[in-house]
């Protein structure tokens, strides 16, 4: 292994990792202030709770604000038409505020996307936690990267019916567990500065149990050229679609649906007993 196990540093990192996410999670404008998500298309069409009537084309997504109706976009106020920028496949776009509300927009398999970020959403005031197993060195893993010569366009299905996520397969992490190989594919997740970041989607035999039924994803560093290297299953973490129905998450390929119990990383999150969802 190259990282120290069962020390403080260990504990106290992974501490520190789990109170930033729940920090991102409490935003007021974070994923949990999402209250809608509506797909474009050519047809202009209103979507509730916003100005406008809205539709997409090739010069990108484009709103027909109504007379006395207005949004403020980079700090102006604009009436009458507006077209946006081409939105980009996997971009976050906070494009528009009206009022209090963000509203954002998105591509996510050639689907152009809109989303209200409404902090008044009454799922963050639902919100209790996420959960997780106690960090245990015994689940960071030796493990070897086998890398595809060339990645490789890869199809993944979204938690949002009629969404298809394109990804680049960069290749296998091979590794043992409860006495068998396991092969878990591992999707390009480019970062400033990080070389080989990648992450994959998977369910276990805890899906659904006690860990979110549909997807966890597990971030790490792959070595480059591949070779052995430790890969830490504490890190598992949830999707946007644990949380929300308004998030199209990637799920776990075929391949990547493991027999065995992952008893690590995040569990189910907690609602207060008002919500009923995930």
């Amino acid at each position: 292994m190259t990282i120290s196990l069962g020390t403080p540093a260990f504990t106290s990192d992974w501490n520190v990792c789990r109170e930033q996410n729940e920090a991102r999670r409490r935003d007021p404008y974070g994923f949990l202030a999402y209250s809608a998500i509506y797909r474009l298309d050519q047809t202009p069409r209103r979507l509730f709770g916003l100005p406008g009537e809205w539709a997409t084309g090739p010069e990108g997504p484009t709103v027909e604000l109504g007379d006395s109706e207005e949004l403020t976009i980079d700090a102006s106020a604009v009436t009458g038409r507006h077209t946006f920028a081409v939105v980009a496949e996997r971009e976050f776009r906070r494009a528009a505020r009206f009022g209090d509300i963000v509203i954002e927009l998105s591509e996510r398999g050639g689907v152009d996307l809109v989303r209200p970020i409404d902090p008044a959403h009454g799922l963050r005031e639902w919100y209790v936690e996420t959960p997780a197993y106690s960090p245990d060195p015994a689940w960071v893993i030796d493990a070897v990267f086998e890398p595809f010569d060339l990645s490789r366009d890869t199809a993944i299905e979204a938690a949002v019916e009629g969404i298809t996520h394109s990804h680049r397969a960069v290749g296998e992490v091979v590794f043992e567990l409860g006495g068998e190989e396991h092969r878990l594919l591992f999707l390009e997740a480019p970062r400033a500065g990080q070389p080989g970041a990648a992450f994959a989607v998977f369910t276990d035999s805890t899906s659904g149990v006690t860990t979110y039924r549909a997807s966890r994803s597990l971030h790490t560093v792959l070595p480059v050229g591949g070779g052995p290297f430790a890969l830490d299953f504490n890190r598992a973490g949830n999707l946007q679609c644990a949380y929300t129905d308004f998030s199209p998450c990637p799920l776990a390929p075929a391949q990547n649906k493991l027999p065995v119990p992952i008893e690590a990383g995040e569990k189910i999150p907690v609602f207060g007993t008002e919500h009923v969802g995930n």
